[in-house]
């Protein structure tokens, strides 16, 4: 009968202990970053004709979906124009910051960035780039969400130059962004939101 109660209370140490594990391993889950889309490199939407190897092109980054159905950030071609459109950070940030046009969103692509958010300037020094955007770029969403419009950010910036870039709101440089006060590590770069 000794024999059987020692048994017993193993059984429930153990029980106890794996609930216990479960849970501690559960919470540490659910406090890791939103996963993000999969990055998808090569673009796969553009303007281009066949014959128009002369001309120049950015890449743009946007969310949509592979052929398995996963969110991937779809890189998104843009024909740029030097003497028209400035530097290719220049003009990709102003680019991701309008939008997709309305071709690339029959393709099922759309964009994380809040509409109304306004890209107020882009300062690039010799050794630095400078994003300011608007308040909005901040707001609503959920964290998912800002996670994703950053990760736009990141990409299209990380394409087009090879400075360290800078995000700005509204003139400050960010270092928590959004309501639940996710931390931003600056320069930009793939980990600026790891913990």
């Amino acid at each position: 009968m000794k024999n059987n109660n020692n048994i017993g209370l193993i059984i429930i140490t153990v029980i106890v202990a794996a609930v216990f594990l479960f849970s501690v391993l559960s919470l540490n889950q659910s406090k890791k970053a939103p996963e993000t889309p999969q990055q998808q490199e090569e673009p796969v939407l553009s303007d281009e004709n066949e014959d128009d190897t002369n001309k120049l092109y950015i890449n743009v980054f946007f969310i949509g979906q592979n052929k398995k159905g996963e969110e991937v950030y779809r890189a998104v071609k843009r024909e740029y124009e030097p003497d028209i459109d400035g530097t290719p950070i220049e003009f990709a940030l102003v680019s991701l910051f309008n939008g997709p046009k309305p071709d690339e969103v029959k393709f099922g692509v759309y964009s994380e960035i809040p509409v109304g958010t306004r890209l107020q300037k882009v300062l690039e020094t010799d050794d630095a780039v400078y994003v300011d955007v608007s308040e909005h770029f901040s707001l609503g969403g959920g964290t998912d969400s800002i996670y994703k419009r950053i990760f736009q950010l990141i990409k299209t910036a990380k394409y087009n130059t090879k400075k360290p870039v800078y995000l700005l709101i509204d003139g400050e440089k960010v270092d928590v962004i959004g309501g639940d006060g996710i931390m931003l590590t600056q320069p930009l770069n793939e980990n600026s939101l790891s913990e």
